[in-house]
């Protein structure tokens, strides 16, 4: 193990660290000796109580706004002026959307009886203060292990939140069996069934559709490079697993809360619509699957922009042989994107599927970390990163020169 290695290991451990040590800390001016009561208070009512998730729909909703707002999504490509720019808009509404919630959190907690020393104005400000700072926190410390770490930081401290509680149900399940609630056949099909998924995720994501490109001599001073020969390679998930499977759910549940709203949420209409469209009902299940694909489709048109790529390999002197630069290139690349994006898009509706499915036939286990595709799908990524990271470090000479 090179040094440069050791370095960064160490960091990231050390950052995770600091990370799981937050979650131990309760807010200022709650009773800690009533807390001990609460299930999982240590990480429900702590400094990073609202963990990343504010961030996370701040960068969500940024991203979206960039794939219907052109202006948007040319500042983002404009360069790293550009991309600061959004990275401030994007961090003022995590602001805003961790004040929200850290306020909603502070003002219900002055309601339970004895939870609070003293519950008033200034319990609810230095609580939301906390919270919000606790998300800041966080979002600097994924940055840190970024850099000077080993893998995503964002993705890291996400797999870390899901993993720790993996073992407390795991032993949950374990009692269940013991106890004869649940079937020991049934937990053997779930092992056997997140085995094979897991080895369909790794397939997945690693798998790549390379599309063979040349680009023209190279004058280099007195000297001229041939022509070289490359390839362009197209993912088959190129959407990834947050945006398609956040978003799909508001394309129901906003339009059916603005006509809460109007119509009051006890009219018949919409409490049918709100019924129906419950996790493990039939009609949530067809309908927010079409949206995912759809929205597999849409995310995947704007990380890999054909006309952008087309621009960009004519600005390098690129060519794909047997293809006319220009449109006929443009055109080309988003045949190709669009049949591969059509696995992946069955592959993403597939993977949030998995709870759903258990739910409508009654055979999950009950804990939703050991039923979640998603779960699965960002814990395997962030490994496959980890091992990319680590053998490029590896190979990496100290001067920065590959070996």
């Amino acid at each position: 193990m090179s040094r440069e290695l050791a370095r960064r290991i160490a960091f990231t451990i050390g950052a995770l660290l600091l990370f799981r040590l937050g979650t131990q800390i309760p807010i200022a001016g709650l009773d800690v000796s009533r807390l001990t009561s609460l299930p999982n208070f240590n990480v429900r009512l702590s400094l990073f109580s609202l963990s990343l998730i504010p961030y996370l729909t701040a960068a969500i909703f940024v991203r979206l706004l960039s794939v219907v707002w052109r202006g948007l999504s040319s500042l983002e490509r404009s360069g790293e002026g550009g991309r600061r720019k959004v990275a401030r808009a994007t961090l003022g509404l995590t602001l805003a959307l961790a004040a929200f919630q850290a306020y909603g959190i502070a003002s219900a907690l002055i309601s339970i009886p004895e939870l609070v020393k003293n519950p008033d104005g200034w319990f609810v400000v230095t609580a939301t203060a906390s919270m919000v700072g606790g998300v800041f926190v966080l979002v600097w410390l994924s940055e840190q292990i970024t850099r000077y770490g080993i893998g995503n930081g964002l993705a890291l401290i996400l797999s870390v939140g899901m993993l720790v509680s993996l073992p407390r149900d795991v032993a949950g399940v374990v009692g269940l069996v013991q106890s004869g609630a649940i079937s020991g056949n049934l937990v053997f099909a779930h092992v056997v069934f997140w085995v094979v998924t897991v080895a369909v995720i790794v397939l997945v994501e690693g798998a790549r559709r390379n599309i063979r490109v040349e680009f023209g001599a190279l004058n280099a001073g007195a000297r001229q490079l041939p022509v070289r020969a490359g390839v362009l390679p197209i993912k088959i998930n190129n959407a990834g697993f947050l945006i398609p499977v956040t978003v799909a759910p508001w394309i129901f549940f906003l339009p059916l809360a603005f006509a809460g709203v109007i119509l009051g949420g006890d009219h018949p209409l919409v409490a049918a619509a709100y019924r129906h469209l419950q996790l493990g009902q039939p009609a949530h299940l067809v309908l927010v699957s079409i949206a995912v694909f759809v929205l597999a489709f849409v995310y995947t048109a704007y990380v890999v922009d054909p006309e952008h790529t087309s621009k960009s390999l004519a600005q390098r002197d690129g060519t794909i042989p047997g293809v006319a630069p220009g449109e006929a290139t443009a055109d080309y690349l988003d045949r190709a994107v669009s049949l591969t994006t059509v696995v992946g898009a069955v592959y993403l509706t597939a993977l949030q599927l998995i709870p759903e499915v258990f739910e409508l036939y009654g055979i999950g286990l009950p804990y939703s970390m050991i039923v979640d595709g998603g779960a699965a799908l960002v814990l395997v990524c962030t490994a496959l990163d980890i091992k990319t990271q680590v053998r490029d470090v590896s190979l990496t000479n100290p001067g920065g020169v590959r070996r």
